[in-house]
């Protein structure tokens, strides 16, 4: 009997590889050539009387009402062109990335066929870490300050942010901005919708990213993920026994949805658990879900109401 089981599941899991290895096939056989512009380089290259070309080229990036004086201040600023110089140290071949980029809208293409091919526009912002990669439809716009490795000199933010200036991050950052737009907002405010809602954006990763690893997807490191796994069954108790997943209560979104240094449980695991909990756990909810309803597609998915996706998850952890 035992031969028996083990056989069967040898057979079920080179019947998973063979499934895997035949999509990823299907993938990549799926034509995609991105285009890059690196408008860091055209803006910061750019001579100043030459500013009016780029504005005629660039118009998306010239908002109304802003002068010029502000744009060739920033040409010529000391500092920014120091941020220039070293984004062009770490990017000067910007290929490799590319490359990663292809391999991405391949995997969205094959999945939702209608998504057209964008142009990937690289920049040097403003330094705002909540808009690192931003997909908009034609268009991914990429701030390389924010992917020059998270021990630069040049950030001064706490490690639960920099730790992900990191140029690994760049396409788990795009997937995120490109599931945000395809996931209708949550009509309920209670925490579980917001799970979920997070749950689904991760769960794309894994369709869209299948090389990344779960620390990438998630943002977190190697430890972080190990932590959560160990301590899956205890913090799902822990929901659970103080009734917090129907419940609306905004504080619970700072405790355990938005980006922070670490989850507040208010027990003596907090500084031990890192941020966003709350965003895990979705994201192994629908995990169940998505092994437990095998005929539901990623478009689907990101459709399906959050109180649907409980219901059928059958989410439960293992002690």
């Amino acid at each position: 009997m035992k031969i028996y089981r083990f056989a069967m599941v040898l057979c079920l899991f080179f019947l998973s590889c063979e499934q895997k290895t035949k999509v990823e096939k299907e993938v990549e056989e799926i034509p995609v050539d991105i285009k890059v512009e690196r408008f860091d380089k055209v803006f910061f290259e750019t001579k100043p009387e030459d500013l009016a070309k780029v504005k005629k080229q660039y118009p998306f990036f010239f908002p109304a009402g802003i002068e010029d004086d502000i744009w060739l201040k920033k040409m010529q600023d000391p500092l920014w062109k120091e941020v220039y110089a070293e984004v062009q140290k770490k990017y000067s071949n910007f290929e490799p990335v590319r490359e990663e980029f292809n391999k991405l809208f391949q995997h969205v293409k094959y999945y939702f066929p209608k998504t057209k091919t964008p142009k990937v526009i690289t920049v040097i912002g403003e330094m705002d870490y909540n808009a690192k990669a931003i997909y908009a439809d034609s268009l991914v716009i990429v701030a390389l300050e924010l992917y020059l490795g998270k021990e630069h000199k040049f950030y001064e933010f706490p490690n639960y942010i920099k730790q992900n200036f990191e140029e690994k991050q760049i396409m788990p950052d795009v997937v995120s901005s490109f599931a945000y737009r395809n996931i209708p907002a949550f009509q309920d405010k209670n925490l579980v919708s917001q799970m979920i809602f997070e749950g689904k954006q991760l769960y794309a990763k894994d369709l869209l990213l299948p090389e990344y690893t779960d620390a990438e997807k998630m943002g977190y490191t190697a430890e972080q993920i190990k932590w959560c796994q160990e301590n899956e069954a205890y913090m799902w108790r822990f929901f659970i026994e103080n009734e917090m997943l129907y419940s609306d209560d905004p504080k619970l979104t700072t405790r355990f949805i938005a980006p922070a240094p670490f989850s507040k449980f208010y027990l003596e695991i907090d500084n031990e658990s890192p941020g966003r909990i709350g965003a895990w756990l979705g994201w192994q909810m629908v995990r169940s879900y998505m092994k437990n309803n095998t005929n539901v597609t990623l478009p689907e998915l990101l459709k399906v109401n959050a109180k649907e996706i409980f219901e059928k998850s059958k989410y439960k952890p293992k002690k």
